[in-house]
């Protein structure tokens, strides 16, 4: 099992900048997945960035051209810089990973089983 936790939320304007990190307490050697996801309360939990260990990423419609995510295997933590960020980005953002991991399901929560604590993000207009 790996701990995962996360850092980097705040409060911003619209239009403002953010960078979360995810750090993991081991890597992990299989081939993993590593993704953000957010969920507002009341809500499903969306998935929002993944990454793969070949380095192909994918993005949900909603945040493409806006957010970037990135990882550093060395430190064994994953980034998410989110720029132009709008309202309806507020939210609880976590990261978590997924092992042996089937690109095709990457934005599939349920696949997931590691999981970080959260980071809220708020952004106001």
């Amino acid at each position: 099992e790996v701990t995962l936790v996360e850092s980097g939320g705040g409060s911003v304007h619209a239009g403002g900048s953010l960078r979360l990190s995810c750090t993991a307490s081991k890597y992990s050697p299989d081939n993993y997945c590593w993704s953000w996801f957010r969920q507002v309360a009341g809500k499903e939990r969306e998935a929002v960035a993944s990454i793969n260990i070949w380095g192909e990423t994918k993005y949900v419609a909603s945040v493409k051209g806006r957010f970037t995510i990135s990882t550093d295997k060395a430190k064994n933590t994953l980034w998410l810089q989110m720029n132009s960020l709008k309202p309806e980005d507020t939210s609880m953002y976590y990261c978590a990973q997924y092992h042996l991991c089937s690109w095709a399901a990457s934005f599939d929560p349920l696949r997931y089983s590691d999981w970080g604590q959260g980071t809220q993000v708020t952004v106001s207009s």
